[in-house]
């Protein structure tokens, strides 16, 4: 199953970890596998700085999500708006040009959207 968790709000990482973590740990045990991307756009992206999620703890978490080969992307629209350089985010973590148009181009790709 394809996944797209959206997040929007910074407060709401933990939240939206939380989330991916379960769903990975109850997929193993029902034998189930899932495809998760998370896109974060708006004030969300400024938890994608490197210095921020270092601070914030959600760096290592991120990290683990990784091992189950989630991939991050953030919003290059937000992140202009907010001022925050490409160089200032962790390296993991994907740039798209536009969020909105990433959720559309996934939900044409027939992923499930959970949203923060």
């Amino acid at each position: 199953m394809k996944v797209l968790f959206h997040i929007d709000q910074e407060s709401k990482w933990k939240m939206v970890l939380e989330n991916v973590k379960n769903m990975i740990k109850t997929g193993k045990e029902l034998g189930d596998t899932f495809e998760i991307e998370i896109i974060a756009n708006g004030i969300a992206v400024m938890g994608v700085q490197e210095h921020v999620s270092i601070s914030s703890k959600l760096y290592l978490e991120f990290e683990e999500i990784l091992r189950d080969n989630v991939k991050i992307k953030a919003c290059n629209n937000a992140l202009k708006k907010f001022g925050i350089e490409k160089s200032c985010i962790c390296s993991f973590v994907e740039v798209v040009p536009a969020g909105v148009i990433e959720i559309a181009k996934k939900h044409e790709e027939g992923y499930c959207y959970i949203k923060a």
